[in-house]
C-alpha cells in the first residue's frame, strides 16, 4: 500500500492549531498523524490523496491568522515495523471490566506475540505477530470491538471483517464460534500478515481472507470456485469496519446491501466528533442505531438494518 506524507509548517504553531488541522485533514482521508516542533506531519494512501482538498483546506482554515506551508513526499514501500516486529510488542491484557478493575483472577483477553512468553491466563489468548499491519489491539478502537463482540451472540454467523489488518477481529469471531468470515484489505502486507496470524491461533478453516478493497467480497460470492468454497451459501449477519470515517461513508452502500434486515454493522475506527455523519448516512441505507461506546476521542457503534 503507497503512502504519501505530507508535511505542514504552521505559523504561529500551537497544539491547538495542530489538533484542529488534524481533525480536518481526518475529514479528507489522512489516515495518521505527528505534532512536531513545525506543525503536523500527516499520512495518507495516495489514491485518496486529493491536492484540490488540501489546498482548500489550507485556503480555508478556521483559525485567523495562521499561515500554513506544505510539502508533499511518497513515503518508500518498506517495512515500517521491521524493528517492532523483531523485538516484539509488550502484551496487551484487556480486563474483565472496561473500568480495568476484575473479580476474577484471570484477565478477559490477552494479546501477544510469539517472543512473550510471561502471560497472565485469559478468556481469550490471542497470538499476533504484526508486520506492517493494524491491529494488535493496543489501539482503543480494537479493543472496543473486541469487547463488543464477546457481548454479542456468534454462534454459527457469517461475518465479513473489513480492513482486517493483523486479522486479530476474524480471529475473535472464530474463537467465539461464528461459523464463517469473510476479511479482506487492500494492504498484501496486511493478508499475508492475518493469514499468518490465523495458523499462529491453530485457525485453518472457517475464514477466508482476501486482497482488495469492499468489492471483493461480491466478486467471491460471484465466482464460488474450489479455493473460495467458504462463500458458497455466505450470508453476512454482521459487518465489522474498524476502518477511517471517509471509508466508512463510501463503504455504507455496500455494507447495506450485504446485509438482510436484522443484520448488525459494527463500526469503529472515527472520532465521537464523526458519529453524527455516521449516524446520518448509515439511516440513508436502512441502519437504526442500537449503541455507542467512547473510549477518549474515538466511538463505536453498533446499528441495525430494518
Amino acid at each position: 500500500m503507497k503512502y504519501y506524507e505530507v508535511q505542514f509548517r504552521i505559523t504561529p504553531n500551537s497544539e491547538m492549531v495542530a489538533d484542529i488541522l488534524s481533525a480536518l485533514l481526518a475529514e479528507v482521508g489522512f489516515e495518521a498523524f505527528e505534532p512536531s516542533s513545525q506543525g503536523v506531519s500527516a499520512w495518507i494512501q495516495q489514491s485518496l490523496y486529493a491536492e484540490e482538498s488540501v489546498i482548500s483546506l489550507v485556503n480555508s482554515f478556521p483559525i485567523p491568522d495562521v499561515s500554513l506551508v506544505y510539502s508533499v513526499s511518497e513515503v518508500p514501500d518498506e517495512n515500517w515495523n521491521q524493528v517492532w516486529e523483531q523485538e516484539g510488542f509488550r502484551p496487551i491484557i484487556i480486563s474483565e471490566h472496561s473500568d480495568g478493575q476484575s473479580s476474577t483472577p484471570h484477565a478477559l483477553i490477552a494479546i501477544h506475540d510469539t517472543t512473550h512468553t510471561e502471560i497472565p491466563e485469559a478468556r481469550y489468548d490471542i497470538k499476533i505477530n504484526p508486520c506492517q499491519a493494524f491491529g494488535t489491539g493496543s489501539h482503543e478502537t480494537t479493543r472496543m470491538i473486541l469487547r463488543q463482540l464477546i457481548d454479542m451472540p456468534m454462534q454459527g454467523r457469517h461475518v465479513v471483517d473489513a480492513g482486517t489488518g493483523t486479522g486479530i477481529l476474524a480471529i475473535m469471531c472464530r474463537m467465539l464460534n461464528a461459523a464463517k468470515v469473510l476479511a479482506y484489505d487492500i494492504d498484501e502486507w496486511s493478508v499475508r500478515n492475518a493469514r499468518e496470524n490465523l495458523m499462529l491461533n491453530n485457525i485453518i478453516d472457517g475464514v477466508h481472507v482476501l486482497l482488495g478493497d469492499s468489492t471483493v467480497i461480491g466478486s467471491l460470492q460471484d465466482e464460488c470456485t474450489d479455493g473460495n468454497a467458504i462463500a458458497r451459501d455466505f450470508s453476512p449477519t454482521l459487518v465489522i469496519a474498524n476502518i477511517n470515517r471517509n471509508i466508512l461513508l463510501a463503504d455504507m452502500p455496500r455494507f447495506a446491501s450485504w446485509l438482510h434486515n436484522g443484520g448488525e454493522l459494527l463500526l469503529s475506527g472515527f472520532y465521537v466528533a464523526d458519529v453524527p455523519v455516521l449516524l446520518a448516512e448509515s439511516a440513508r441505507h436502512g441502519f437504526s442505531l442500537v449503541q455507542q461506546k467512547e473510549d477518549g476521542d474515538w466511538a463505536l457503534l453498533l446499528l441495525k438494518k430494518g
